[in-house]
């Protein structure tokens, strides 16, 4: 188990990435955001935008839509990381090609050799109706798969619904709000 882990699930539009943000600026330590948007469309490019005015200052940004573990590989001790999120790195992936499955393992080493504290934002897809096309039903297969091998390895498991945390693993911090939407 990774102590310094934190995995924060949840649907879309949940409040997940709000409470994420709360829950790494409680650390008081400097903080990095790992983006894996990217603005392929003029909607994406808003809600980016609204992202980075509803986080304010004092966040390191590393865009890394498909290098994510290169990002957590060169991020030093004493530091705050958001990874946020990763469903959009695992979409990338996947439009990407290449082997998703070592892509995941590549990301979980970097995760435990991550000497800084991460908290992990991901989708949390199987609650929904089964997709109605190949590409998808393997995607939420993936993402599934994803989310299970992150939980496993983390000390706190989160799930966010309506803005508001639930404890899947671990504790709950005391001092985070309930989140808000995002």
């Amino acid at each position: 188990m990774m102590a310094d882990l934190t995995l924060v699930l949840g649907g879309a539009s949940s409040g997940k990435t709000a409470w994420a943000e709360a829950m790494v600026k409680s650390f008081y330590l400097p903080m990095t955001y790992i983006a894996t948007a990217q603005a392929l469309d003029s909607e994406m490019a808003d809600r980016i935008a609204a992202h980075k005015a509803a986080r304010g200052p004092g966040w390191e940004v590393i865009e890394a839509p498909l290098d994510v573990a290169g990002a957590l590989r060169d991020m030093p001790a004493g530091r705050a990381v958001l990874l946020d999120c990763a469903t959009m790195w695992l979409s990338n992936r996947m439009a990407a090609g290449g082997d998703i499955a070592d892509a995941q393992a590549e990301l979980l080493a970097a995760l435990a050799a991550c000497p800084a504290r991460v908290v992990v934002v991901s989708n949390e897809l199987g609650l929904s109706v089964v997709p109605d096309n190949a590409l998808a039903r393997r995607f939420r297969d993936a993402q599934g798969r994803l989310n299970q091998q992150i939980a496993a390895h983390a000390a706190r498991v989160v799930a966010i619904m309506a803005g508001l945390p639930l404890a899947l693993k671990g504790a709950l911090p005391d001092d985070i709000g309930s989140g808000g939407a995002a």
